[in-house]
């Protein structure tokens, strides 16, 4: 216990005036310190021996399991795919848009400067790793209590671009390290500089500083001004939240501290950096960044690669989308949801517009891309209900069947099915033309099953429905899913007067260096005559103005038709004028049904509102119609033949005057 005593400073000093015993008890306990001194010592020095011995195992394995660093132009990269507007607007990529390599002399100094005071100031005096900048983040780090700052070097951010991955590793963080020394190792502080600013990631897609100068400002770089090079530098930390495609306050905002880095490190003074501020900043193609059209570009960007094939080089492909009524589009859409999603009990809705030549003007494949990146527009299986009766009545025409035809609305059964109308009211015999007008159930299977389904669905098919259909007396209710992407081009053939109508996107695909790989080249195909299409556009313009799609009623010639699926899990509106067709369906993903939701109510009326805003200063013209030469076809009553198909339970109630004077309901099916 004295021993222990001994150790310590005041006790040792104490012991002074004590006994004559004391002093030999010193001694002693000095002759005990020693040996454990010596044994720390000497495990110490065994253990700092293994450390590094550890250390150097830990470095050699890290190095060991480098990626190939050979060279730094080795290695492939995904080619780019640039979406463009007819007027040569990039507003969607996909891939790695590299730009040509730069010199650093090739520079404003403002560029580089930019770059160092906001990522690495002591970047000429260090060797790769900073000890004063990870010692600065630590410090900060700890105080925060969270990640606030990091202590990589601009070396460090190159190693890791260039050869690692974006993992958080104590192993990654080694070979980091590793490659930032050997980088120094291997090439002068300007080298490293213009590698960096070569490939480094600058949002958008874009890599390196030519891509991005060009990609924000439509400049070449040697021309950027000090805020534009700013910016850029201020891109660095994130790209994609300082983008000023995505956020032009926080880009403005970002460049302005970037521009405090510049001064605050000796490479501008304060009115320099005011000065900056005011100067002109160029407009690239970010401008039309709040375009949307983000599954147009996804549906645009298949297309490439079922046109061309495998793709080993970079694309610009113009497209046919229209910004303006892309605007519009996106905005109805989410206008109409968010008036009515709670209480119709709707979550989604789609609309595709197509020019009378089968372009795509506009595609919305949902309410919001960044929630879903599934496409309504175009990979949805949908039944179209009523809005397949179409097809069934021209495939009437064809066999003879006209407008004017009087078909009875009346029970029947067909092996055990029964369809009922909308409104579970029969009207007795009618024509045609008040069949379409008034969407009954009933008259489109008679005519269905008496020209034969087998006709219908090649009607279908012919004109632009490439889905399977059921083979079965509901076909004419439309109970086969198709697209509305297909359900719309296929009404475009009743717009054309009788030519189908193919809906495209790509007008052209070049390559980086302008070579035209592909154009779009149409051959047009009749489908239908022109009497028939004529008769189906007249039929149509009722349903708009006197039927079921009244809601969709414009200042202008228009036809369409509405369509409602069993307990309301769909509702579509598909229609043209004399400009354009399109389609509009409303529904939930899980497929549960709507509350009180037809294809007259909400899609006529999203319909209605996409197409007077589209139609703005655009003069009104007529639709094609039959020619007034056309003979009638098929004016006697066909409807006493269908007693051998029925077996109604119950009489005809309803008919109270003749079918076309009966007011059709409002907002029905």
């Amino acid at each position: 216990m004295g021993a222990n005593h001994d150790i310590r400073a005041p006790v040792a000093s104490s012991s002074r005036a004590s006994g004559s015993r004391r002093p030999a008890r010193k001694r002693r306990g000095r002759l005990a310190l020693k040996p454990m001194l010596s044994a720390l010592l000497r495990w110490g020095m065994v253990g700092a021996i293994w450390a590094g011995v550890a250390a150097i195992v830990v470095v050699a394995y890290f190095a060991l399991t480098l990626p190939d660093i050979s060279s730094l132009e080795e290695g492939g990269r995904k080619p780019s795919i640039r979406l463009a507007l007819a007027d040569g607007t990039v507003f969607a990529s996909s891939g790695e848009v590299h730009g040509r390599p730069v010199k650093l002399a090739e520079l404003p100094k403002s560029l580089p400067q930019a770059v160092l005071a906001t990522e690495d100031r002591r970047f000429f005096g260090h060797f790769g790793l900073d000890p004063i900048g990870l010692a600065r983040a630590l410090v900060v780090n700890i105080r925060e209590g969270a990640i606030r700052q990091g202590g990589s070097t601009l070396t460090q951010q190159l190693a890791k671009n260039l050869f690692l991955t974006s993992e958080r590793s104590l192993g990654r963080k080694v070979q980091e390290l590793i490659l930032a020394v050997w980088l120094e190792w291997r090439f002068t502080k300007e080298q490293i500089l213009t590698i960096y600013l070569n490939r480094v990631y600058l949002g958008a897609g874009t890599f390196g500083i030519a891509a991005a100068s060009e990609r924000y400002f439509a400049k070449d770089p040697k021309d950027l001004n000090l805020y534009e090079s700013a910016l850029i530098a201020g891109l660095l930390k994130a790209p994609a939240r300082y983008s000023p495609s995505a956020s032009p306050e926080r880009a403005r905002v970002r460049t302005e501290q970037v521009l405090a880095n510049m001064v605050d490190a000796g490479y501008l003074t304060e009115a320099e950096a005011q000065q900056a501020k005011r100067l002109p900043v160029g407009r690239g193609s970010y401008a039309v960044s709040g375009l949307g059209g983000r599954y147009f570009a996804d549906w645009i960007l298949d297309q490439v690669g079922s046109t061309l094939g495998y793709v080993d080089r970079d694309l610009v492909v113009t497209t046919t989308l229209d910004p303006r009524l892309q605007r519009i589009a996106e905005a109805e859409v989410e206008a109409s949801l968010a008036r009515n999603g709670e209480r119709r009990e709707v979550g989604q809705a789609a609309l595709i517009a197509l020019g009378l030549d089968g372009r795509i003007a506009a595609m919305v494949g949902g309410r919001d891309y960044r929630e879903s990146q599934f496409n309504r527009a175009t990979q949805a299986l949908r039944q179209p209900g009523s809005a397949f009766k179409p097809f069934v009545y021209l495939a009437a025409m064809e066999a003879g069947i006209g407008p004017e035809t009087v078909i009875e609305d009346a029970p029947l059964t067909i092996r055990g099915w029964s369809p009922a109308n909308f409104d579970r009211r029969f009207r007795g015999p009618m024509r045609v033309a008040d069949a379409v007008t008034q969407s009954i159930n009933t008259v489109a299977v008679r005519v269905s099953e008496q020209v034969g389904r087998a006709r219908v669905i090649d009607v279908a098919h012919r004109l632009g429905i490439p889905q399977a259909l059921d083979d079965a007396p509901s076909l004419a209710l439309g109970t086969s899913e198709v697209t509305l992407l297909d359900l719309t081009q296929a009404y475009g053939a009743f717009a054309t007067g009788g030519e189908a109508m193919r809906a495209w996107g790509i007008v052209e695909i070049k390559d980086a260096d302008g070579r035209s790989l592909y154009r779009r080249q149409a051959t047009p195909e009749r489908v239908m005559s022109v009497v028939n299409a004529g008769r189906m556009t007249e039929m149509l313009t009722g349903v708009v103005q006197a039927g079921t799609g009244r809601a969709a009623r414009l200042d202008r010639p228009a036809a369409g038709k509405t369509g409602t699926t069993q307990n309301a899990r769909d509702a579509l509106f598909v229609g043209y004028t004399a400009d354009m067709v399109a389609g509009v369906w409303f529904g939930n993903d899980d497929a549960q049904p709507m509350k009180d939701v037809t294809g007259g109510s909400l899609p006529a009326e999203l319909w209605g509102a996409f197409m007077r805003k589209a139609s703005e200063g655009l003069p009104p013209k007529p639709l094609r119609s039959a020619p007034p030469e056309a003979s009638p076809v098929a004016q006697a009553p066909w409807y006493a033949p269908w007693r051998a198909l029925s077996a109604p339970a119950v009489s005809s109630p309803g008919v109270g005057g003749p079918p076309s004077a009966q007011a059709p309901p409002r907002g029905k099916d």
